[in-house]
């Protein structure tokens, strides 16, 4: 569970947010500037991935070459993904969860879904000084939409039930989270005329 870092921004709100996107889209960001003038914690699907990798001294690239031959770990890891939805969905308390599923695993819980995306080379510039190399970005984005369709038949770059959907190549990281923000400052219930309905997810 990760907490972002100081700002002196505060956000009045006890919305339950879903933060999804492909890797270098700007997810980490916007969760730990959020979740510091939120003051809540968040809780990032690769994170719990990592764990797993590191639990089982594999690097990234391995285990996801493992998830391919057994659904078992990507279950795993979803179903507790979807346990701590459930538990901040019922919990009227400001809460992020951040994975490319986030916003189909929280489904109807979530009170507002963010998907974030920006062009490939984009994405893989912000990505040069992480462990990840760009080939294993590669493979594990293949990888991932492949099992998605294989296990729950989801489509993930279908994007219509998502509330906000940014290019965050088109704005610096400031104003992606004053979008963001003035979405969460400016919801007001008595208005809301619904959100798109999502799938229940089985992991």
């Amino acid at each position: 569970m990760s907490t972002g870092a100081t700002t002196t921004v505060e956000i009045d709100t006890t919305l339950f947010i879903t933060v999804s996107g492909p890797p270098g889209c700007g997810a980490t960001t916007l969760c730990e500037q959020l979740a510091d003038a939120m003051g809540c914690p968040y809780v990032s699907g690769g994170e719990v991935f990592r764990e797993l990798a590191e639990d089982r001294d594999m690097n990234l690239n391995q285990l996801t070459a493992k998830a391919d031959e057994s659904d078992d770990i990507d279950r795993a890891i979803d179903q507790r993904l979807q346990q701590i939805a459930e538990k901040w969905g019922m919990a009227n308390k400001p809460f992020i969860l951040e994975s490319r599923l986030a916003g189909w695993l929280a489904g109807e819980r979530a009170d507002l879904r963010i998907w974030l995306d920006a062009p490939e080379d984009v994405r893989l510039e912000r990505i040069e000084e992480r462990v990840e190399t760009e080939a294993e970005m590669r493979v594990r984005e293949v990888s991932e939409a492949g099992r998605y369709q294989s296990y729950y038949d989801i489509d993930i770059d279908d994007r219509e039930f998502y509330d906000l959907n940014i290019n965050t190549a088109r704005w610096g990281k400031e104003a992606v989270f004053n979008l963001v923000r003035t979405a969460l400052e400016e919801y007001d219930p008595n208005v809301d005329e619904g959100a798109f309905s999502t799938p229940d997810l089985n992991p």
